[in-house]
Parts: structure tokens; sequence; C-alpha cells
């Protein structure tokens, strides 16, 4: 799909309703949003929904896919498994070529199963293999809470001490987000007696997007093995995991890939691991190889690549409610979704800026290739309150402790004109 010339440039924002309306109108994604169910307000209008990046609206079609299962179990009840049209047996093979294509991934090194935290162990189960020598994990300062619990409790099943075992990425000068010289210059340092490299792709907080190519290679050139979790990446930014040669990657399928609550999760397992006997692995029913598994045999035989990785079979109705969203993402791809962040972003921080206000500061960074669809806004003030208050007049943010407001307008479901009236409705507040 060809979006606008002047997007590929910065456009040359400006001030007033009447521009929000134009760059809708001359936004060819626009009609998508009717492919999203807008929540209301208590008084029947559609909020403001910026919040995709914790929990993605529901795409037309989810209900029918996850009623679709209800029936064939209710019809068919075990038959389901063997049915014509996405048999249960072969579930998640419905998902993983447009899950490989969103991440840049062959469909051999992708596959959908359990949950994010729960695959990043079963993940250091195979890669975080510590030595006397090498058994430091390097994590971004302010990883995601259940990120740093899963590192701390792994560097504690393996005997080191986490307050020892975790390297911090840190910005040196007091800033608000992190130089990526500075993770280099971290590695150089430190890398002989690191492990693991375990970032995230985009930090949930500030919103920054790691050069995620970089860190792999210089972490490689250093022994250590580099895995991301991509909850904030997938779906919000162009991923290309496997020419950037990283090791694997995990992420959740519920915020930009609207999935549903709970949804589904996903992992990526480079090829050239994808059958390597000697990296252990916590083995189960489903990552056995299809032709024998109905045999029954005592002896794993595991599937090549990242489904050997599968332990149980896939939740079956979490699967489907995120086939609808998988579609649209293969439709219309991330290269031209990321073009529409780059102008949803870019016109939220001119908006911003116009406002000259000293009561909050843009934590993210303004290089918009260095951010996902997402401006962190640090209030001085009290942002709880402001966010409460913003939910009363329509707008659905996130407030982060301490002191953040998160902003993630979605290019699916998101209008300019939401980000204008967001940024009025802010205007009043403060």
């Amino acid at each position: 799909m060809k979006l606008p010339e002047q997007w590929e440039k910065v456009t040359k924002f400006s001030r007033g309703k009447d521009f929000a309306r134009e760059l809708d109108r001359s936004d060819p994604l626009a009609d998508y949003r009717q492919n999203f169910t807008i929540p209301k307000s208590s008084e029947g209008n559609e909020v403001i929904y910026f919040l995709g990046n914790s929990l993605g609206l529901q795409p037309s079609g989810a209900i029918e896919a996850v009623m679709e299962e209800m029936e064939t179990w209710r019809t068919d009840a075990i038959g389901g498994h063997f049915k014509k049209q996405r048999p249960w047996s072969l579930y998640e093979t419905n998902l993983i070529d447009k899950s490989a294509a969103l991440v840049g991934a062959l469909p051999s090194e992708v596959t959908v199963m359990n949950s994010l935290t729960v695959n990043l162990h079963l993940l250091m189960i195979s890669f975080y293999r510590p030595t006397r020598d090498r058994n430091k994990v390097l994590m971004e300062e302010k990883a995601f809470p259940s990120d740093q619990y899963a590192v701390a409790s792994q560097l504690q099943y393996h005997g080191v001490d986490p307050s020892d075992g975790i390297v911090k990425a840190k910005s040196r000068n007091g800033e608000n987000f992190i130089q990526n010289e500075e993770i280099i210059d971290l590695l150089e340092a430190e890398g002989d007696s690191i492990a693991l490299i375990l970032m995230g792709g985009v930090n949930y907080y500030s919103g920054q997007f790691f050069d995620m190519e970089k860190i792999t290679a210089v972490g490689h050139a250093k022994g250590c093995v580099v895995g991301f979790d991509l909850a904030h990446a997938a779906g919000n930014v162009e991923l290309m995991l496997h020419d950037w040669n990283v090791d694997f990657a995990a992420w959740c399928n519920y915020k930009y890939l609207n999935g549903g609550p709970g949804s589904i999760a996903s992992i990526f397992v480079h090829e050239r691991n994808g059958n390597r006997p000697d990296l252990p692995r916590f083995a189960g029913w489903w990552g056995h190889n299809r032709g024998t598994r109905f045999e029954m045999p005592a002896q794993f035989d595991p599937l090549p690549g990242a489904e050997g990785w599968q332990i149980s079979n896939p939740h079956v109705l979490s699967a489907a409610s995120l086939l609808p969203s998988l579609d649209l993402f293969d439709r219309v791809g991330m290269a031209t979704l990321r073009q529409k962040s780059f102008q949803m972003t870019g016109y939220l921080e001119f908006l911003l800026d116009e406002l000259e206000s000293d009561a909050f500061t843009i934590i993210t960074p303004r290089d918009r290739e260095r951010r996902g669809g997402q401006l962190s806004l640090k209030f001085d003030l009290d942002a709880e309150e402001i966010c409460n208050k913003l939910a009363e007049n329509g707008v659905i943010c996130d407030y982060r402790k301490p002191g953040v407001i998160r902003v993630a307008p979605a290019p699916f479901y998101n209008s300019f004109l939401d980000i204008y009236t967001f940024v009025e409705i802010l205007k009043r507040l403060l």
C-alpha cells in the first residue's frame, strides 16, 4: 500500500483541527479503523484509545473466529483435532507464517505457544549457560519487571547472586533513556563476563527502540548469547531478526498485535540454533515430530526449528482470536504501518512542543528511528491524577510510576484528529 509521498520525510506540521482532518483525509490507512471496535464512554461517544501498547483493541472477526472453534467443540468434540479447516492438531501452523513475516524471520524460526514470561524461562533454559567466568546477564535499566524477576530467578537457579549477576545498562549522564553507545561501551568493557544479553527491543517505560542489530553484533563478538523481549516491539517497529542474527526472542500478542487479553505468545529461535543437539531444553509432547507424535514413542524427537521448543498443545481459543489481526498486518505490512507511526508520533510531538508547558518532559528519544509508536510524558505534577482526568474526558492513556503517562497512537485505529483532540484536552487540564 502506497502512503502519501510527504510521509517519506518528516512533515512540516501545522496547528489547528483543520490540519488534523487533512492528515486523516490523505491517510490511506484511515479506513482500517473500521476493522476495530472502539470503546465508548458512558455518554455513548467513542473514546480516544492510546493504550494499544498495553492491550490492543478487538479486531473485526475475532469473536467469529473464537465462536467457530466453540461450535466445533460443541458439535464435533474430539473430532475438532482433525477437521478439514484449521484442525486443532495443527492450529499453531495457521499463525506461523504471518508471525514470522512480522518480525523478519523464516517460518521455521517462529512458533506460537504459552505466554511471554513462560517462554522466556524456557528459552533461558537453552540459552543461559553460565560458567564460572562467564555468568552475568545484561539488561537495560528499568526493564519490564517480569523480565527482571525471570532473570533473577534463573540466576538463583544456577547459584548466581542476582545482585552480582545482573549488569544493567544505564545512562551515564542521568538522561531519561540510554544512548546506544553506552550499551556498546558497557559490552566492550564487561562482555567477557556476560553469558547472556536479554533486553527489551523497545523499552516499555521510555519507548526507546534499541539498536538491536548493533547490540547483537557486538554481543556476539564478545562471546555473548543475545536474546530480546519484543513485547513492546512486535507489531510496533520493523524487525529483521534473522538478518540481525539474533539468537532468540519472545513476545506477547495482546499489545500492538491485538490478540486479546492473555493471548497466546510467540518465540523466535534463529535457524542456526534450531537443530543443535548440544542445547538443552525442557521437552514436551507438542514439540515432538508430528509424523510420529500420535504413535506415542518414549524417545523425544524434536521438530526442527522453533517448533521443537513447544511443550503443550496451544490454547486454541486464544490462538483463534489472533488470526484476524495477523491477517490485517499481513495485508498492510510493517513498513507501511511504521511510516504512519512516524507521522503520528511526529505530529503528537509537534503539538506537545507547541504547548510550551513546563508541566511535563518528553522522555522518549526525539529521533523517530530510535523510538516506537509511543511518547512518554514525565510530569512534575500528579501524573496519575492527570491520567485519571484524561480518562474522565474520554482519553485512555497509561500511568506508570514514577510520574509518567504513556501515549501510544496505533496506526490501525487511531486518527490524527484523536491526537489533536488529546492535546487540546491536556492543555485545558494543565
